[in-house]
């Protein structure tokens, strides 16, 4: 059971990740992959994506993990 456990929480982390991801791209904000390939091509990072790629986007990963162990401990 606690894989399953693992998986379902892990799946709540995948999708929340991806619409974070797709809602930052669309106002503007650097995803993972795109400040990857800024450094690779020596470009800094401004306070805006510095504040959501390592303050924001990891709460909301966290966020969608505690979400997922609630629902599995209110459907198990």
């Amino acid at each position: 059971m606690e894989w399953i456990k693992f998986y379902l929480i892990g799946i709540i982390i995948l999708l929340v990740a991806i619409m974070a991801n797709f809602m930052a791209a669309q106002i503007g904000l650097k995803t993972w992959y795109a400040f990857l390939e800024g450094i690779a091509n020596g470009q800094g990072l401004s306070l805006k994506d510095g504040l959501w790629l390592f303050v924001f986007y990891p709460l909301v990963l966290g966020v969608s993990a505690h979400f997922g162990l609630m629902l599995w401990n209110g459907f198990f």
